[in-house]
């Protein structure tokens, strides 16, 4: 297949663009080459003649969702839109990723594909925006939810390594009542490779297995990277000042994957080969 995936730079869109590469003819879209705020979207898209395109160009910086709202919308929403309408001219099916973020985080069991939404911070609004618009442009689609993304330079455990590294007096704080799926971009990437060779469309969620809170990811972070002497104290969401409200309780059940076979490995297992890609031996 000719595959576009847009957002090729990004943590996700840079996986998939070495998975795909070695069976695919991929259309790498960066942001000079999709302008996701503009209607010329759609042409910048058609142009290519593609069989697929997979959609992870985001704003995800959440905080400043929350500044700027109208901006997440744009981009997430909008953007989408115009993604979507160039794949509806091309009659060529697209994927979508979204986010643990759609949901409100108010239960205590982990989210199924298909249980009720109701983000709670811009971010979080604007992507299920972009989920409501492909559901309803195209009928042959594959809407994808990650969460806690991590692979690349720049996330939560390369963080976690770089405080450890210099730990600021007392010691690192972690949020312990905030819980999601580590999700590393790697596997993912490579479970989405999957999924489109099928004809199995519908919404998944890819995640690796398992969940956690943040403060036990650093937790296993710092035992797994040879740290556990670091000090680490826990703190609650309320603790954390931030701009935006994350729901606090978002982890996702990989059932719909799972059915035809595509299931991530647990998410302690992909730390250390995220750690291994960071630090190789």
């Amino acid at each position: 297949m000719r595959i576009a995936i847009t957002g090729a730079g990004g943590r996700l869109g840079g996986a998939l663009c070495r998975c795909l590469a070695t069976h695919h003819t991929v259309i790498p879209l960066l942001h000079q080459d999709v302008e996701l705020r503009s209607p010329e979207t759609i042409g910048q898209i058609v142009v290519h003649h593609v069989d697929l395109v997979i959609h992870t160009a985001a704003y995800t910086n959440v905080d400043g969702c929350a500044r700027d709202p109208d901006l997440a919308y744009q981009i997430n929403g909008l953007g989408t839109h115009y993604v979507a309408l160039a794949c509806q001219n091309l009659n060529i099916p697209m994927v979508y990723i979204s986010t643990n973020e759609v949901f409100d985080g108010e239960t205590s069991t982990p989210y199924g594909e298909y249980a009720p939404t109701n983000p709670i911070n811009a971010y979080g609004r604007s992507k299920w925006a972009g989920e409501q618009i492909v559901m309803t442009l195209l009928q042959h689609f594959f809407i994808v939810r990650v969460s806690w993304l991590f692979g690349g330079e720049r996330n939560f455990i390369r963080t976690v390594l770089r405080l450890a590294a210099d730990p600021p007096e007392g010691g690192l704080r972690m949020v312990e009542d905030e819980v999601g799926s580590p999700t590393y971009a790697h596997d993912a990437a490579d479970a989405i490779a999957q999924l489109i060779e099928t004809p199995c469309y519908g919404i998944y969620h890819l995640v690796n297995e398992g969940w956690c809170s943040r403060y036990t990811l650093a937790s296993e972070v710092l035992r797994q990277a040879g740290h556990g002497h670091v000090p680490m104290t826990p703190i609650r969401l309320a603790d954390y000042q931030r701009e935006s409200t994350p729901p606090s309780y978002t982890p996702l059940a990989n059932r719909a994957g799972a059915a035809f076979g595509i299931t991530l490995r647990p998410w302690e297992e992909a730390v250390a080969a995220h750690l291994a890609e960071v630090s190789p031996t």
